[in-house]
């Protein structure tokens, strides 16, 4: 096998290296790409496959695992492999994969229904695990695919073929989440921005664990417009705070606005920027041990009016990779006691003969 030696982080130095330059051609697949007109999957589809060249693996070490749901036809689209797999189940599917063959470079394409109602539990647990994963959630707020029930990231009240007089149920916050099952890379973009797509991708990528990208994803025919207020140009230089590592939280027309920590109660707040409270403003900090500041950012986002919604890696850091951690742990387990035998271990100690 050759080893990469030039790939984005040390763990994908064991996924052979392309021995071409690849291009997006390369990526795109001989399917018909079969989603709505006008579908934001179009964009983040185009997206990853302008991306993936970027990493120089071999395609034949790429690998896109996906659960049920409109996003879910990602692997066909994708000229690598790929597993169409169960509805909420593709993080379990990934983890036994990422962590049983190592030479391999894994990516879970799942959406907001499929991972984060029945496919809940899964995700967490991967998250937590830091399974050396790639996790591209498309949140649409909807059910697409079976044609418009709402989802665990409606808003209160969103009325919908499942809840005609709107629903009851309080919504999640997909980077609220990943923050609170203690992951080590959480991102959120926007499918229509395509360069802040592909840079959250760049530094997903780079990123030895797991990571989870929320992407803002479109659907115009069941959820049309959920995201205008940031994609408006207008409206989006008030609605939209773009996170920077290691640099001061500052949005609006002109930098006129900033987050600060209400000196009271501890909380962020938006302020409007002057000479005398500039020093408040916090920068930000992805890789901050304590995942505290980045999840009260997380909170900013308001379901109902998107009025202000950071963007961007709200947390990038680094701890034990769980597919090293057991890859380790099995040889010690050789080194001490040498391979393991199936017979002896099913006709070990802990067995006992009935006699009738």
């Amino acid at each position: 096998m050759t080893e990469v030696t030039d790939a984005p982080h040390h763990l994908l130095s064991l996924v052979p290296k392309a021995e071409a330059k690849q291009s997006m051609k390369d990526f795109k697949s001989d399917q018909e790409v079969r989603w709505c007109p006008g579908c934001g999957d179009y964009a983040v589809l185009a997206a990853v496959q302008g991306f993936m060249p970027e990493l120089g693996l071999a395609r034949e070490n790429i690998v896109f695992v996906s659960g049920i749901g409109c996003s879910s036809r990602f692997p066909y689209y994708m000229n690598t492999y790929g597993m169409h797999s169960i509805h909420g189940r593709a993080p379990a599917i990934a983890t036994g994969l990422a962590s049983s063959r190592r030479d391999l470079s894994v990516w879970v394409v799942t959406g907001d229904g499929d991972a984060l109602s029945i496919g809940g539990n899964h995700l967490i647990h991967a998250l937590r695990r830091n399974v050396n994963l790639k996790i591209l959630l498309f949140n649409n707020r909807i059910y697409g695919l079976t044609k418009g029930q709402y989802s665990p990231t409606s808003e209160v009240g969103k009325i919908t073929k499942s809840t005609p007089m709107g629903s009851l149920d309080a919504p999640f916050n997909p980077v609220s989440l990943a923050l609170g099952a203690e992951a080590t890379f959480v991102a959120r973009t926007i499918d229509s921005d395509r360069k802040h797509l592909t840079e959250v991708l760049r530094q997903a990528a780079d990123h030895p664990g797991t990571a989870l990208v929320e992407i803002y994803q479109n659907c115009n025919i069941f959820n049309d417009g959920a995201f205008d207020a940031l994609k408006d140009q207008e409206q989006a230089r008030e609605a939209v705070i773009r996170l920077e590592h290691g640099r001061p939280i500052r949005f609006g027309t002109d930098d006129t606005k900033g987050v600060t920590r209400n000196p009271d109660t501890g909380d962020l707040e938006v302020i409007t920027v002057t000479p005398d409270n500039e020093h408040r403003v916090l920068t930000h900090d992805a890789h901050a041990t304590s995942p505290t500041t980045a999840f009260a950012l997380s909170r900013l986002a308001d379901p109902d009016t998107l009025h202000h919604t950071p963007i961007g890696v709200f947390r990038d850091t680094t701890r034990p990779v769980y597919d090293t951690l057991m890859a380790d742990q099995l040889d010690r387990a050789i080194d001490q006691k040498g391979k393991g035998d199936l017979a002896t271990l099913l006709a070990g100690n802990d067995t006992w003969t009935v006699v009738g």
